[in-house]
């Protein structure tokens, strides 16, 4: 009976590793250094276009990648099921961009707010996210 226990016990540590953050891909696979790879939409629509614009004129790539794919060491894939609109709300991204948000996903650490983002500008980039993640089959 020990010995099933035991087993058990390994299999349900195991698992709980394999699905929580640390057991997620946190080192960069792709020649852009991020972490996942990502296809980006052929163009943008106008909210998406203007989020895109944001999301480099905020510098989130320099932690989320340039494709939202994340940064190996400094920030994760935002092009993933985990940020889907059914777990994460449009509202809660962008004001989780502005104020920042503790680590509860990923061992990256705390997402410090961001300097000088309004919550429009925020809005415009979870548009350019949004667009991104279909692309990649996340809706």
């Amino acid at each position: 009976m020990k010995g099933w226990l035991a087993g058990g016990l390994v299999i349900v540590a195991g698992l709980a590793f394999i699905f929580s953050p640390w057991g997620r891909k946190t080192t960069p696979v792709t020649a852009s250094g991020e972490i996942i790879e990502v296809s980006m939409p052929a163009a943008f629509d106008g909210p998406a276009e203007t989020g895109r614009q944001a999301y480099a004129d905020a510098e989130c790539a320099a932690c989320h990648g340039p494709n939202a794919g994340g940064i190996g060491g400094k920030g994760p894939p935002l092009v993933h099921r985990i940020y889907d609109s059914e777990h994460h709300t449009d509202a809660e991204l962008a004001t989780s961009s502005v104020e920042g948000i503790r680590a509860h996903h990923w061992p990256f650490g705390a997402m410090p707010p961001t300097e000088g983002l309004t919550q429009a500008e925020a809005e415009t980039i979870v548009a350019f996210l949004r667009a991104v993640q279909r692309a990649n089959g996340i809706d």
